[in-house]
């Protein structure tokens, strides 16, 4: 488990056991994960997308508490998994960063409560899983527009961005501000120490 630059933000990449008949891994450790974060992550949904190439999901966060915090894995094909830092007060606030997600490394992202996730299709077709904390709630579900020129998310060159309705008419990051839609960092903080209380 390696934290990224934003806090609540980790990769983990397993060990890949390969031999004649193919591979073995293990996709995700509750101990890994709590050693790294602090907590278990509360398994109450596990959610699977399949998208073509040029797919663009997100970015979507939920209402904290209490959040959905979420660890992502690409079982086939390729994405780019994308971070964002939605929390209003946190030093990093407006910051995203990006991770391949493959079949080929198995990399897992954990992405806590608070921030924003969303990713892009770079193969032909790929399948995505999704361990949530939460299930899905659609009063509490949000999103920002993955294209806000604001964010400035690098998205893959020579890719046209394919999205849903709902993604390409949510708030851009400023306007999300303004409304009062987006987490504070207070709040997060205070929950993630909740969380490490009840484990």
């Amino acid at each position: 488990m390696e934290p990224l630059s934003i806090d609540g933000a980790w990769c983990h990449t397993p060990r890949v056991h390969t031999d004649p008949r193919g591979a073995f891994l293990e996709t995700y450790r509750a101990h890994d994960l709590r050693e790294a974060v602090g907590h278990a992550i509360d398994l109450a949904q596990v959610n699977c997308s399949v998208s073509r190439r040029g797919v663009l999901r997100g970015i979507h966060f939920a209402d904290v508490p209490p959040g959905q915090a979420k660890y992502v894995t690409c079982l086939s094909g390729a994405i780019l998994d994308v971070v964002v830092d939605i929390r209003v007060g946190s030093p990093t606030f407006g910051r995203w960063e990006a991770v391949r997600l493959d079949e080929e490394s198995r990399r897992g992202l954990y992405v806590a409560e608070g921030l924003g996730h969303g990713f892009m299709a770079l193969s032909e077709q790929a399948t995505v899983s999704y361990l949530c904390s939460e299930p899905y709630a659609p009063g509490r579900e949000h999103g920002l527009n993955p294209l806000d020129p604001d964010l400035g998310i690098e998205w893959p060159a020579g890719l046209d961005p394919v999205l849903s309705d709902k993604d390409a008419a949510a708030p851009t990051l400023k306007e999300a501000l303004e409304t009062g839609l987006l987490p504070t960092y207070e709040a997060c903080q205070a929950y993630y120490r909740k969380l490490a209380t009840q484990s």
